[in-house]
């Protein structure tokens, strides 16, 4: 599954994935440029759960975590569909794309700092509509507030 985490506003944002893992002790994965897998860092990223991806510009992310997903049985792949944690109007299509073409499913979890708690949300398949299964995703993360609530993406 693409575990699609938001809203995504501070860099603790991924302590606490990293936290979140540990205490669900499943295997969860994320993507980092292949810059950070170098010989001091590689097995303490790969450990947190770190698979490289090439993001020069004749490379295919999206491609290159689609073979992750067909190369492993159980794979589980989170990611921020905002693409940053600066202030976006809305979730780029990269995690919608990856899960319609490795055929899994997409799950919403919103980190809801105002209220002090994660929200699991249902498991959502994705349609091949990309702009109507995206503004679905996004209706799920109306007024959940980040860590700076300013860049969080979709305000009640």
């Amino acid at each position: 599954m693409v575990i699609a985490v938001a809203p995504h506003t501070h860099w603790m944002d991924f302590i606490l994935a990293v936290l979140v893992r540990h205490f669900l002790k499943e295997p969860i994965h994320f993507l980092g440029k292949k810059e950070l897998f170098n010989p001091l860092t590689n097995k303490l990223f790969r450990a947190l759960g770190g698979m490289p991806v090439d993001r020069s510009a004749n490379k295919n992310t999206v491609a290159q975590a689609v073979t992750y997903f067909k190369q492993n049985k159980v794979f589980r792949l989170a990611l921020a569909p905002e693409g940053t944690r600066k202030k976006v109007s809305g979730f780029k299509s990269g995690f919608y794309h990856i899960a319609h073409n490795a055929q899994v499913p997409i799950f919403p979890v919103a980190f809801d700092f105002e209220h002090k708690k994660m929200i699991f949300h249902p498991l959502f398949y994705t349609t091949g509509n990309k702009e109507k299964d995206i503004r679905q995703i996004e209706a799920i993360f109306v007024g959940v507030k980040g860590k700076i609530p300013e860049n969080s993406v979709f305000k009640s």
